[in-house]
């Protein structure tokens, strides 16, 4: 693999960029959507599959894998790209949001935290040292730093206490993270809602120096509107040269609101967790495989969509299997919903090269206006 890690803004509109990311286990064109493979596996599908939808790069969870199968063991079977045989590049997560949130049983200080496996009770502790030790072990391509994400609602003195205590974890990731070619360290602005604390964040992470910058504590049930006033300044408070990460997003309509906003990259569990659930989102809006409506439709989910799902399958089908709990359900409307996220970050991509931007979300928006077509 050669020594490199960087990225290259190719062409604007208005604050979208569209660029590229350069790692040594290959690009990763911006903006960019992260199917995120929580435990060394995006459900219900093969890498080779994911990768046909169009992904170049995976998120990986660090609170999930240091608990099963364990950090020690993913290396010394060679890393999580051969453990899951995805050789492209991998993002992990620092562990941090999982611990807040999935732990009951936790004690925070300003060491790290202690807190209880959600899997087995077991006792573990996290701090940003052991966070690093753990993603190194993991050996994904972009590591996250270790922070604090506050459960909303919380008082701003509580968010801007959780913030200065993440820029410090921050610079503590940066110390423990150290000199290592080929992969990259992004920090993570927090402060809720608060511009004063995200710029204070900001200037916090820009100090330290990152490789790239996450904006993190958004998606977490502020709505979008709060979101998106956030999003109207928070990329720009960050280095124009650097990948700018939002956390945990999103819907397809807050995709292209962020990248609107000048975001490059995001994930979210969203199409993996809705096609197992049997909601399929397309050009029109979402669609709930489960109605009746469904039954005796010969019609694919999407007539413009080139997915196995859409080319292979009737809505009957597809309503069918989910309705008989066939495991191929969740298969096909996964690779779908993966499908239509990618094709969005293509067509994206594209418009921001264009220059014609602002015509692709006025037909994004009115082919989402217009809803599922009618049943027959």
């Amino acid at each position: 693999m050669s020594d490199r890690f960087q990225f290259s803004v190719l062409a604007t509109d208005g604050r979208a960029r569209t660029g590229v990311i350069n790692t040594p286990r290959g690009d990763i064109r911006t903006p960019a959507f992260m199917p995120v493979g929580t435990a060394a596996t995006v459900k219900a599908m093969m890498p080779e599959s994911v990768r046909a939808t169009g992904a170049d790069i995976l998120l990986g969870n660090t609170y999930h894998l240091m608990l099963r199968p364990g950090a020690g063991r993913i290396a010394r079977l060679g890393g999580l790209h051969r453990f899951m045989n995805w050789p492209r590049p991998i993002l992990t997560d620092s562990g941090g949001f999982q611990v807040m949130s999935l732990s009951s049983l936790r004690k925070l200080t300003e060491e790290g935290v202690t807190f209880s496996s959600h899997v087995d009770g077991s006792k573990h502790f996290l701090s940003p040292e052991t966070s690093m030790e753990i993603q190194r072990q993991l050996g994904s391509d972009i590591v996250m730093a270790f922070d604090e994400c506050p459960a909303l609602p919380a008082s701003e003195e509580e968010v801007a206490k959780s913030m200065r205590m993440s820029m410090r974890w921050a610079q503590r990731s940066r110390d423990a993270f150290g000199d290592r070619p080929g992969h990259a360290l992004f920090g993570i602005m927090q402060g809720g809602v608060t511009r004063e604390l995200r710029e204070e964040s900001a200037e916090a992470l820009k100090s330290i120096g990152f490789d790239g910058y996450a904006i993190g504590g958004l998606a977490v049930g502020e709505g979008q509107e709060a979101m998106f006033g956030v999003l109207d300044y928070a990329p720009g408070c960050l280095p124009d040269d650097k990948p700018r990460y939002l956390m945990g997003v999103g819907k397809p309509d807050d995709i292209v609101g962020a990248v609107v906003r000048g975001v490059d990259m995001m994930d979210c569990v969203l199409p993996s967790r809705s096609g197992r659930t049997g909601q399929a989102w397309t050009r029109r809006g979402q669609v709930n495989i489960k109605n009746a409506r469904h039954a005796d439709d010969p019609r694919p989910l999407d007539e413009a969509c080139t997915c196995p799902a859409c080319t292979g399958y009737s809505r009957a089908y597809l309503h069918h299997v989910f309705r008989a709990g066939e495991m191929i359900s969740g298969m096909l409307l996964t690779w779908h919903n993966l499908h239509y996220f990618q094709e969005l970050m293509e067509g994206l991509r594209q418009a921001i090269a264009a220059g014609t931007l602002a015509e692709f979300v006025t037909e994004f928006e009115a082919m989402r206006a217009q809803g599922d077509i009618e049943p027959l």
